[in-house]
């Protein structure tokens, strides 16, 4: 009896020992994608920083620009109310 036991024991060992193996590959296959997927994101992630730096920098250029044009149009505005009360003439609507 404790012969049979003991070939009982050693052949589960047997058959539990490749199915050990084989999640531990399948286990070892899921850690690479994984990290293969953890790569890709991370340079997505780095692109995505510059994209955005880009971005910042069009938009502070852009501003800059739009003041600049703010200034320019009171200017002209305060210029032709000088040359109206200079003149006496009352400004037409251009609508």
């Amino acid at each position: 009896m404790r012969k049979k036991t003991i070939v009982s024991l050693l052949s589960a060992l047997t058959l539990v020992m490749p199915l050990i193996g084989c999640e531990d590959t399948k286990a070892r296959q899921g850690n690479e994608q994984l990290q293969a997927q953890i790569a890709g994101l991370v340079k997505e992630s780095a692109d995505l920083n510059h994209r955005v730096d880009q971005l910042t920098k069009e938009n502070t250029a852009l501003k800059q620009e739009h003041e600049q044009f703010k200034r320019k149009a009171k200017t002209k505005k305060t210029n032709r109310k000088r040359n109206d009360v200079k003149t006496g003439q009352v400004p037409r609507n251009r609508w």
